[in-house]
């Protein structure tokens, strides 16, 4: 192939190239907020612009001049609207910045022991959020906290959420085989439609998924149920069992909705 076929093909090849990121970024987004509260945003976004195009060829003159001084700050409007997803975005792309898939932090070789942990925190109805790293560090939530820096065990997990601990009412996060801090305090989820029956620990857990990549665990004090977070998604009523699965898929670094097919399969 000579310079001149090359010269001919290279502002094809580009357009190729362009549409393909693009469409490969599209692709991402969606899946990002996919089942959460951004997504419903995002179709009443898309139909106002809808409304936008078609006002002007209607003759709809006042709708056309009120949408379009909207529309000219769009993008102010989106950066406030998506503010927790476009942040949880950029995390991610930090943490991998060549948009691949990368391990995460290797967790207790015993995801079996931390499933039965819960599970007896769970008949126990003992209170509890474990909260698992992922690539982001969560050390700035840790000065709240105490800091143990102990290796996993089981007994030791237990024995911070018993109701004579005095730091039972905080998260315990792991990093590792590590247990990096108990009695933490994490921040509270803002977003309106949460299930008013949560209470503090589960707003908590949905709070720093919306921050971070990590994966929470939270028995309930009053059911004993025991839910998952992730991402900034629930994943309700669980049996101990299949948290190993959850914890295994997470490690891999897969997406939430991921982690809801083959979690069961691992």
């Amino acid at each position: 192939m000579d310079l001149i076929t090359l010269k001919k093909l290279a502002p094809s090849v580009a357009l190729v190239l362009d549409l393909a990121i693009v469409w490969y970024l599209v692709y991402r987004g969606l899946l990002l907020i996919r089942g959460t509260r951004a997504m419903p945003m995002l179709i009443g976004l898309a139909c106002i612009g809808v409304v936008y195009f078609l006002a002007q060829p209607l003759g709809l003159v006042t709708v056309a001049w009120i949408l379009d001084n909207f529309l000219s700050s769009i993008i102010l409007v989106i950066v406030v609207i998506f503010q927790d997803e476009i942040r949880r975005t950029l995390t991610k792309v930090g943490a991998h910045p060549l948009l691949f898939k990368g391990s995460r932090n290797e967790l207790p070789s015993e995801y079996e022991e931390l499933a039965a942990t819960v599970g007896k925190l769970a008949k126990a109805r003992l209170g509890s959020i474990i909260v698992i790293e992922g690539d982001v560090g969560l050390d700035e939530f840790l000065e709240e906290g105490v800091v143990l820096d102990a290796k996993f065990s089981r007994k030791l997990l237990y024995g911070i959420f018993v109701k004579e601990s005095p730091l039972h009412d905080g998260a315990v996060v792991i990093e590792g085989n590590t247990i990096k801090a108990a009695g933490v305090v994490l921040p509270l989820s803002s977003n309106p439609d949460i299930d008013p029956s949560f209470g503090t620990r589960h707003r908590a857990a949905l709070g720093i998924t919306e921050r971070s990549d990590a994966l929470v665990i939270v028995v309930s004090e009053e059911s004993g149920a025991i839910t998952v977070f992730v991402d900034g998604k629930q994943y309700r009523n669980l049996d101990a069992g299949a948290l190993p699965g959850y914890i295994r898929r997470h490690a891999s670094g897969e997406a939430a909705g991921e982690l809801a097919g083959k979690a069961g399969a691992v």
